[in-house]
């Protein structure tokens, strides 16, 4: 295999190091790590269709990597093969601003686009919080704060080049802002998680910076007050470019990791993006909407240094959660619900954490209906695995049987396969052959996402 590789790759672009392997290895989820035979680094979709190619004809599993902050195994290889490292492919290939439209190479990171959007006054704003590849977010349909405004990675990919198993290179899209003609490829290729095809070039709508931003902190009694009032701001058709919740165990966990003294309640986090006459009246208007629900105290920021620090907390939650457990391995689950069901779904897992025992608060992209449990297990301890696996069953199967979904974003990789009958039923065979007609010697990432009964 090596040898068939150095006829298409330099020395430089295949490793077999054992460190290079063992980061390949694992993502950031809890699931047991499991090494590639060789990881390569190609530099065009030329490279990546030779290798697909040649692993096709042999029958070699591959896995597409990208950053490797994955948290459900996604980029695990468990059936070992090739793993095609897209960081050399980290080229911004052209910013049509005109059109509000960016053409990349997968490998860029969202803070490395973005970074070269602000000059233009533009920025990407799908955000899952780790400075994740492009080609990495597009293969999981990431979202994250902001997309209760601007929308996951599924609304904002235009078009792809992906290579297919057997190395043939297609164009999903178009450049145009629409379209009525085929299928759509871009919603199957994006979130498909590298189990049909290779992502080697992204077009990615963009917009305009908001010329003003306010951030707030709101604080409720109950965390049904909270998502009410979500709601109200919701239906009233204030555009709220981001809202999250943290529960009043998670705001404890933010205090005692930053030295902050924000009130232990249920907690919501805001920003609202607009012109500054416009978005004055915005704030006003939920100021009000929220007085209707028992809202404990709001304040804004409009300073940039201000907001940030505010938006700190929500972001270093993760961390705040590590740092307080040393030894234990953080697992997070995702589940999405109707906005309406929200309030039932968070009070039903905390029920659920309390009765387990197990050290965990609740936050979410409130706006949305997706929420997450951030747990800290210890994995040396069989018990803590167990109740951690039952608790993950428990949200999922309260999620399922109200219209909801096992994964609102971090999608399926190994994690998540044993719900996909129940989510989608019958659905699941279409799925099913789309992959057989696509790959049919199954070597994309496999035993992913499907679970492939021809695998």
């Amino acid at each position: 295999m090596i040898s068939e590789l150095r006829k298409i790759l330099n020395d430089r672009q295949i490793s077999t190091n054992e460190t290079i392997l063992d980061l390949h290895s694992k993502d950031e989820s809890y699931h047991i790590p499991s090494k590639p035979d060789v990881v390569v680094y190609p530099e065009t979709s030329e490279q990546v269709s030779a290798i697909l190619k040649f692993a096709n004809e042999h029958k070699v599993p591959v896995q597409p990597f990208g950053m490797g902050t994955s948290l459900e195994g996604h980029i695990i290889p468990y059936d070992r093969g090739i793993t095609i490292d897209f960081s050399l492919m980290n080229k911004i290939i052209e910013i049509k601003e005109k059109d509000f439209l960016v053409k990349i190479e997968p490998g860029v990171t969202r803070t490395q686009l973005n970074k070269e959007l602000s000059k233009y006054g533009l920025f990407f704003p799908v955000d899952p919080g780790a400075d994740a590849t492009l080609g990495g977010m597009a293969a999981t349909n990431a979202s994250g704060t902001l997309s209760v405004k601007y929308g996951t990675m599924r609304d904002n990919v235009r078009d792809m080049e992906v290579v297919l198993a057997d190395g043939t290179t297609i164009h999903t899209g178009t450049l145009a802002a629409k379209t009525s003609s085929g299928y759509h490829l871009n919603g199957i290729f994006v979130g498909s998680e590298g189990t049909l095809g290779c992502i080697t070039e992204l077009t990615l709508k963009i917009f305009g910076i908001p010329e003003f931003i306010s951030a707030a902190r709101a604080t409720f009694k109950t965390v049904d007050d909270a998502v009410e009032a979500v709601v109200a701001v919701l239906q009233a058709g204030i555009p709220i470019g981001r809202i999250e919740i943290v529960d009043e165990t998670s705001v404890k966990q933010v205090n005692h990791f930053s030295e902050s003294t924000y009130e232990e309640v249920p907690t919501l986090f805001l920003e609202f993006h607009g012109n500054e006459a416009g978005l004055n009246q915005d704030v006003a208007f939920t100021q009000e909407i929220f007085k209707d629900f028992n809202c404990l105290d709001i304040q804004f920021e409009t300073d940039t240094a201000a907001r940030n620090q505010l938006w700190d907390a929500r972001h270093n939650l993760a961390y705040a959660y590590i740092h307080s457990y040393p030894g234990r391995k953080m697992m997070v689950t995702d589940v999405c619900v109707p906005i309406s069901e929200l309030a039932g779904a968070i009070r039903h897992a905390r029920v659920i954490i309390n009765q387990l025992g197990l050290p965990g608060g609740i936050t979410g992209h409130v706006g949305d209906g997706n929420y997450h449990i951030i747990l800290m297990i210890d994995m040396n301890n069989p018990e803590e695995i167990q109740k951690s696996e039952k608790l993950n069953e428990q949200i999922v199967e309260y999620a399922l049987a109200r219209g909801g979904t096992c994964t609102g974003e971090h999608g399926v990789g190994f994690g998540k396969q044993k719900y996909q009958e129940k989510e989608h039923g019958e659905a699941l065979e279409v799925m099913r052959k789309i992959k057989q007609v696509l790959d049919p010697n199954a070597i994309l990432n496999p035993n992913k996402l499907l679970n492939n009964k021809n695998s």
